[in-house]
């Protein structure tokens, strides 16, 4: 496991209130976990420990307990005797299949928590490496403002004071909703999505200069605010400056790197009678049409080509002009 993923933890009674799992003794310890990998240990039941990880929780489903059942008491309580020395995290075991007393014993000898949920292995194992993906996934924060527009996960950046609050605020008043404002906390839950959040203690508030701290859920209703959201794209704000050239036709991807993925960004620059909120509301469902495979710059460059080469043709079969 990498240094980064070990700087984050949850605890197992937070995993226990998430899926309701039953324990099977009562067992005290404040027990972290630091793994997002869970194991199902069938070659370490059989003795094989060469690359056991004592920090992933151990999945003891149907498989595996009806070897264990099968086995004579002696036999049993040798095999759970060599896994529960290894000190796992934690071990779960699903479907709710019968335990003997072998499993009980052992785990309290070596202090180890012994947990049982309803759920079939497969299912289980899906939800709590999810669970854990989420709760322990990498993270950075980043200055800006986080909004859903449409379904659309919007990061907007820009230097200080350029208009990110007033932009979330006005979209919050067309029926969006804000997730943070001024700190983003970015996790990378995969190789492929990142997901933003609020800092707990800056949750549903927005600064407003010459206002101050505005309770955006007390004000607008629990509606308007979202705890978390996946980025799809990021807008900067930047003071427009008369003599840049700023893309019209939109042809020209820009993507900016957040944690090794390039997140697809667009540059809208800031200018008095510009109506901010309209023009994200556009940029939200402009998005939404590329990802559905329909790209309007694309479309409007092809009909341009054709209609030159449409007239480039004509002009060849006019033939060369008499005079």
């Amino acid at each position: 496991m990498s240094k980064s993923q070990r700087q984050y933890h949850v605890s197992l009674q937070s995993v226990i209130t998430a899926f309701k799992l039953e324990k099977l003794y009562d067992f005290e310890t404040d027990v972290k976990i630091y793994s997002m990998e869970v194991n199902r240990p069938g070659l370490s039941l059989i003795g094989y420990f060469e690359l056991f990880d004592p920090l992933r929780i151990e999945i003891l489903g149907k498989v595996e307990c009806t070897w264990l059942n099968a086995l004579n008491e002696e036999e049993q309580y040798r095999t759970l005797f060599n896994l529960m020395s290894k000190r796992p995290v934690a071990v779960i075991i699903t479907r709710n299949l019968t335990v003997t007393d072998k499993y009980i014993d052992t785990a309290k000898q070596f202090g180890v928590p012994l947990l049982r949920t309803p759920t079939q292995t497969s299912e289980f194992m899906a939800s709590l490496i999810s669970y854990l993906n989420n709760c322990l996934a990498p993270r950075i924060t980043r200055h800006g403002v986080f909004v859903e527009i449409y379904g659309e996960g919007a990061l907007i950046t820009g230097d200080s004071g350029v208009g990110k609050s007033e932009t979330a605020i006005e979209l919050v008043k067309r029926g969006h909703r804000l997730i943070a404002d001024d700190v983003v906390e970015i996790r990378k839950i995969s190789s492929r999505i990142l997901v933003g959040s609020a800092p707990e203690l800056l949750r549903h508030y927005v600064e407003l200069r010459g206002i101050g701290i505005v309770d955006v859920h007390r004000i607008f209703g629990m509606g308007a605010v979202k705890l978390s959201e996946k980025i799809d794209f990021v807008v900067n704000l930047e003071p427009w400056e008369v003599y840049k050239s700023y893309d019209r036709l939109g042809l020209e991807e820009q993507y900016t790197d957040i944690m090794g993925i390039n997140v697809p960004q667009y540059t809208i620059p800031v200018h008095h009678g510009r109506n901010l909120a309209v023009i994200m509301e556009i940029a939200a469902m402009n998005h939404r049409q590329k990802k559905m495979g329909f790209n309007t710059a694309e479309e409007f460059n092809a009909r341009l080509m054709e209609r030159a080469q449409s007239t480039a043709d004509e002009d060849e079969n006019l033939g060369p002009i008499e005079y």
